[in-house]
């Protein structure tokens, strides 16, 4: 039975950052890339960060690239997203997802404020 978990994530301040992870059961983790989406308040989702199914590729969408992060540890079926620099808007609901458009985690939100 395919088992997905996410943790970290939570309050930080303007400038700050936060860690997430993202793990996989059940699944044969490497066969997938994996994408950050998030979804801010009253909006929809927005995909923000992807990895190739070995972590030697990745990228990000522009207003998030040089400050989030996206690797992944095969071996531990684990996803990481550091997010460095933290801005408001980018509070949100954070996912990992093989298809960004149907996240099935239970995501972490993220708040930034000061």
């Amino acid at each position: 039975e395919e088992q997905r978990e996410e943790a970290g994530g939570g309050e930080g301040q303007p400038g700050g950052a936060r860690r997430r992870a993202c793990g996989a059961a059940g699944v044969t983790f490497s066969n997938y890339a994996m994408n950050g989406v998030r979804q801010a308040p009253g909006k929809g989702l927005e995909w923000d960060s992807k990895s190739n199914w070995s972590g030697t590729s990745t990228s990000y969408t522009p207003s998030v690239n040089g400050r989030f992060t996206i690797s992944r540890n095969n071996a531990k079926n684990t996803l990481y997203l550091e997010l460095n620099s933290l801005k408001i808007e980018d509070t949100a609901m954070y996912y990992c997802a093989d298809d960004p458009d149907q996240p099935r985690g239970q995501g972490t939100q993220v708040t930034v404020s000061s």
